[in-house]
């Protein structure tokens, strides 16, 4: 087994771990910070009153809709990073065996 092999797979089980691990100590119970904020607030102060209100309260559904199109962003400007940085690589290892000859 390569060496390269043995790295793939150990990022394989890695991103497995960082999956389920979350999911086993949680329970498959997740809550956002949002919500145990207001709990909290509501415990702590039964009489408070928000002074201020959302302008846009979007759907379940939009609000799906824009973290995927976050994650989608994100994902694009990582591959586009490791992409260029690979590509640097690939032309400075091919410039440097040029140089040599």
């Amino acid at each position: 087994m390569t060496r390269a092999t043995l790295v793939n797979w150990l990022l394989v089980l890695g991103v497995i771990l960082l999956a389920a691990v979350p999911l086993m100590v949680v329970g498959g119970e997740f809550g956002g910070a949002d919500e145990l904020a207001a709990q909290r607030i509501a415990a702590d102060h039964p009489d408070y009153r928000p002074w201020a209100t959302a302008l846009f309260e979007p759907s379940a559904e939009v609000t799906s809709g824009l973290f995927a199109l976050q994650a989608a962003i994100g994902a694009g400007v990582l591959g586009y990073y490791f992409g260029v940085a690979r590509t640097k690589r690939r032309l400075r290892r091919e410039s440097d065996t040029t140089a040599e000859s």
